[in-house]
């Protein structure tokens, strides 16, 4: 009889970390001490404290075991599993009771301010494993739209519930439906699901996926119903391997169970889903540039209208949500509209998913409801600034969000309050920035991602945002002049009212959000030639103080380029004019002479 369940994390995090060599280790171990019969060890998908990573959680006690390596698991084995002590030196300290024992990872800053809809099976069950999802109310709210509602009956509850598409516009979801549910029957439609996450930082849904595969499948396939069609499309990046393999083994479990394929439940509904390789072109995450490659041809977005919803994939009506808004849909045919609505904001109902990365104590993925202040992610669920830093700045959205100051920390996070402060929602990355960090640059790093994923096909993006770049490249070498301000204001406006697709019409967005906020930073470094966040390289200079330098020679002798000249035991000296800025003598100083300004 099984008595004790060992958690280990799957997700691409751990994964890389090695979680594959502690999972093996552990099935090793457990059989040389005999424990087979007792001890069951599961692979999960994220369990969402990705800083902590390789994740192990045992239960029924919940200790929670951080930064595993393979070479713990036999004293876990010995000390837990047989005698019954959890090994506190791994055990994290949030947990950690007085008595020896564990408290309930519940209960952690990181996860008690946590409502977990979209990931609510991720880290719990095997994603490879159906009766497990099936254990957790799998597929019940498809077998209940097929027996008990009709097509109409779910759109309106999907539109009554306020679920808006968590993939960056934030349309409602119900009305997509809507748009798309006429002539069933009699017109072939596409239920197609974008896993193409390609913000830099994001990570999402590829963990739902990863984690929770089963939801997605369940979802498009009631989606399907609603609107009547019965085929569907997961378009995922092909640099997603472990998000692919899961997808592949669900799909195929749920084909062998009936719940895809010909007459589901009985019911003579029939879908099916195929799955569609990205090559990883950023523009592909917009509807139409996806629909024109899952059809075999260059990522490109057509124009619109006409809208997917009726004239989508191979020019038939199509419904296309992302990965976290299909997560939802289950659970709010199961549980009803009104219980979706009773978390969140006027217009913002529900929860959101976030990536949660930079300069951040507990990088990883939290869910938290709409309306959720951004003070309690960074502070309480993110735990704050590592190093005795100051918060600075946060990035919502990725390349097509903005930069929200520490000024306007406690906003509460929602479609419209972010709008309203330059920002968006975006798919949920959230990239957290210290003192150290330079927003001229950190604008001139999105922009550079965008230029290079433009697809080229309409003008205001193709030449428009690397004239943006130019001007930046320009201010961060020093040479800038104060008119180059207004040419991006006003060249970032042109190119968000003129360009074709998403991208680019949000692409200024880091541009006009930093220059709003931070305009004093741009002004420093055309004026006064000087980078405040000590960044731009052009605009350093490495200083020496003589009173703290003691001569030991160690910055002379690191200096790749001979720069530094002094005799021993006397104060040196760099010359800028050789200097190349690359800050080996700072690094190598033990006496903290070298500062740069």
């Amino acid at each position: 009889m099984i008595r004790t369940h060992v958690l280990v994390c799957g997700g691409t995090g751990c994964t890389s970390s090695g979680s594959v060599k502690i999972h093996d280790a552990l099935v090793e171990e457990i059989a040389k001490k005999g424990l087979e019969e007792e001890v069951k060890v599961v692979g999960t998908g994220c369990f969402g404290l990705c800083a902590l990573g390789p994740v192990v959680i045992v239960y029924p006690e919940g200790t929670f075991y951080s930064c595993v390596t393979a070479e713990d698991v036999p004293e876990i084995v010995e000390e837990h599993f047989l005698k019954g002590r959890p090994v506190q030196r791994l055990v994290y300290h949030e947990t950690k009771a007085a008595d020896g024992a564990t408290t309930s990872l519940s209960e952690t800053s990181f996860y008690k301010k946590q409502k977990r809809i979209a990931l609510r099976n991720c880290g719990v069950i095997n994603p490879e494993n159906i009766d497990e999802y099936i254990a957790m109310d799998g597929y019940q709210a498809l077998g209940k739209v097929l027996t008990e509602m009709t097509p109409d009956d779910v759109i309106q509850t999907i539109l009554d519930s306020g679920l808006r598409g968590r993939g960056g516009g934030g349309f409602p979801t119900g009305l997509k439906w809507k748009f798309a549910s006429g002539n069933r029957g009699n017109v072939q439609k596409y239920v197609a699901c974008n896993a193409d996450e390609g913000d830099p930082g994001a990570f999402m849904d590829r963990s739902i996926l990863e984690g929770d595969p089963h939801a997605v499948l369940e979802a498009m396939a009631i989606a399907g119903y609603a609107i009547g069609a019965d085929r569907g499309f997961i378009y995922v990046r092909a640099e997603y391997p472990i998000a692919i393999n899961r997808l592949e083994v669900a799909i195929k479990q749920a084909r062998e169970y009936g719940l895809l394929g010909n007459d589901i439940f009985g019911t003579g509904f029939n879908f099916d889903i195929e799955l569609r390789f990205g090559a990883g072109a950023f523009v592909c995450g917009e509807e139409t540039a996806l629909m024109t490659s899952i059809e075999g041809n260059r990522g490109e977005p057509r124009p619109r209208p006409p809208f997917p919803a009726v004239k989508g994939l191979f020019g038939q009506p199509t419904v296309l949500n992302n990965v976290e808004t299909y997560a939802n849909s289950p659970q709010i045919i199961l549980k009803g509209a009104d219980w979706f609505t009773s978390m969140g904001t006027e217009k913002s109902k529900g929860t959101k998913v976030f990536a949660l990365g930079g300069k951040i104590t507990n990088t990883g993925l939290v869910e938290v409801p709409m309306g959720t202040t951004l003070r309690e992610v960074i502070e309480e669920i993110g735990g704050g600034i590592p190093n005795g830093k100051q918060f600075k700045a946060a990035q919502t959205g990725g390349p097509s969000g903005g930069c929200i100051p520490a000024s306007l920390i406690d906003t509460p996070i929602d479609y419209d309050n972010l709008l309203a402060i330059g920002s968006m929602m975006g798919s949920g990355g959230l990239i957290v920035m210290d003192e150290d960090t330079c927003m001229v640059d950190l604008a001139r790093f999105f922009l550079d991602f965008t230029v290079d994923e433009s697809c080229g096909k309409c003008t205001p993006c193709r030449i428009g945002t690397r004239r943006l770049l130019e001007i930046l490249d320009k201010i961060i070498a020093g040479n800038g002049e104060m008119e180059d301000l207004d040419r991006l204001e006003e060249l970032s406006n042109y190119i968000k009212s003129a360009s074709l697709c998403g991208l680019g019409q949000t692409a200024p967005n880091p541009v006009l959000s930093t220059l709003r906020y931070f305009r004093d930073e741009y002004i420093a470094h055309i004026v006064d030639k000087k980078c405040p966040a000590g960044v731009c390289k052009s605009l350093l200079q490495y200083t020496i103080d003589p009173d703290k330098c003691k001569g030991c020679t160690l910055c002379a002798r690191k200096c790749p380029v001979n720069a530094i000249s002094g005799t021993v035991k006397q104060p040196h000296v760099i010359d800028t004019a050789k200097c190349i800025k690359c800050g080996a003598c700072m690094d190598s100083c033990k006496f903290k002479a070298i500062y740069k300004a």
